[in-house]
């Protein structure tokens, strides 16, 4: 089943698939931002780099809110998503991105003046600093892939994808300020982003077997990335730029500010594209279907 030979109904009754279009730019900006600044933060907590935690803290803290609130209709009642932890994941995540902001704020005072002078108070920050990264960077993922109308999202790989993106951008990033103002973790910080980058491939591909492998919507949405209107920007962006264009740079040029600055670019764009395109590909499960990986089923 092709793109071409598909229906898409819209909003009329005409059966066929339906794009989703209440997750757009405005919710993908937010979770691009709330996933890289917990990611560069964990990362740059590792090692120490007070750089990359300030800035991964100012994109969870400033970046991820402004594109919540831009999304909302009504910003002044966005407070209310914070009641319902014990049923959604998006308020498991709000108040995780409570926690983190202040904790994370902790931690970076505590390497900056040492306030907690390495006792048990300031290894506990540290260790809710940690804990609530890890949930902000996952929480997206879970809350989508409970999504079983949209089929390309109901899999347990996207908080996978989620955790290993922001791992991945956090780390391009950190590598790209690091040889400016300590060049003594480039090399290592090198490494990791290749490594990352692999493992980001391995986790992209297993998501897009197990829509070809899925229902007929997670076929529908594999076509739309991979033939489709979506497919330019999936191979030149997410995977030329997002995978290709770090590893050779990275590969070939070592820890050099240029290769490092290349990577950085290369990865972000190619993150940002994928959380763009994993909504735009988005589409409801057609209400009536039929068994037909080769067409439709006969009497």
């Amino acid at each position: 089943m092709s793109p071409n030979q598909t229906t898409f109904s819209g909003d009329s009754f005409q059966l066929g698939y339906r794009f989703q279009n209440y997750w757009d730019f405005h919710m993908a900006t937010a979770f691009f931002f709330g996933e890289l600044g917990a990611g560069m933060f964990l990362v740059s907590m590792y090692f120490g780099f007070v750089p990359g935690m300030v800035l991964g803290l100012l994109c969870t803290g400033v970046g991820k809110p402004y594109f919540h609130m831009s999304h909302m209709g009504v910003p002044a009642k966005s407070w209310r998503a914070i009641l319902r932890p014990d049923r959604s994941w998006i308020s498991r995540g709000l108040i995780s991105i409570v926690v983190f902001v202040p904790s994370a704020a902790l931690v970076v005072l505590d390497v900056l003046f040492g306030w907690s002078g390495g006792g048990m108070l300031g290894k506990l920050v540290a260790l809710v600093a940690v804990a609530s990264s890890l949930l902000v960077m996952t929480y997206q993922g879970f809350a989508m892939s409970h999504s079983s109308a949209i089929a390309l999202w109901n899999s347990g790989l996207m908080p996978v994808s989620s955790i290993v993106y922001a791992l991945t951008s956090g780390a391009a990033v950190s590598l790209a300020l690091s040889v400016f103002f300590d060049s003594t973790i480039s090399l290592v910080l090198s490494k990791l982003v290749l490594v990352l980058v692999a493992a980001t491939a391995v986790v992209l591909l297993s998501l897009l077997h197990s829509s070809y492998h899925g229902t007929v919507g997670a076929r529908q949405s594999l076509e739309l990335l991979i033939k489709g209107q979506f497919a330019r920007n999936f191979f030149l962006l997410v995977i030329g730029a997002g995978m290709v264009l770090p590893i050779l740079a990275l590969w070939f040029g070592g820890a050099s500010i240029l290769s490092s600055l290349i990577a950085a670019v290369g990865v972000v764009a190619g993150f940002y594209t994928y959380r763009l395109l994993i909504f735009k590909a988005g589409v409801y499960e057609p209400q009536i279907s039929f068994s037909a990986r080769l067409g439709l089923s006969r009497g």
